[in-house]
């Protein structure tokens, strides 16, 4: 099985540039196994491109970050929410952190889209500075 980066070419993507890829060029099928792309690596943000060929899998496991999966083609039976669901190209999947969740490409091959996010801290309920009634009027 392959898995990993399939390509020695760089990172496509420079966090510091405003740049444009095409999803599609830049997608690779290995026969009987799974090929892996990082397109953007930041501090905050990891997006990576995922070929699985028919039959491949992950097995169950969680991240530490929330994480976006998006389908860009073919179909997958995909594990979240304590069930198998079957995701259709065009699905977008949000999971929280420390979601359990596993991946089937049961019937064909599949590509998509996983964006992983590090949480910000959540902002206070209450603003540090308000100004009451009489403080606004004076």
């Amino acid at each position: 099985m392959c898995y990993g980066n399939g390509m020695s070419s760089p990172i496509p993507l420079d966090p510091a540039i405003a740049a444009t890829v095409v999803l599609s060029d830049l997608l690779q099928f290995a026969e009987g196994g799974i090929v892996s792309r990082t397109l953007l690596s930041t501090p905050a943000i990891r997006v990576v491109l995922f070929a699985f060929a028919i039959g491949q899998e992950l097995t169950e496991h969680t991240n530490s970050r929330r994480a976006l999966v998006q389908i860009l083609s073919g179909h997958c039976d995909f594990l979240y929410g304590g069930r198998w669901q079957r995701l259709e190209t065009g699905t977008l999947l949000q999971m929280p952190p420390h979601h359990p969740h596993a991946l089937r490409a049961v019937d064909g091959p599949c590509a998509l889209l996983l964006t992983l996010c590090t949480e910000a801290n959540a902002p206070s309920a209450v603003p540090a500075t308000t100004a009451t009634a009489a403080e606004a009027n004076a």
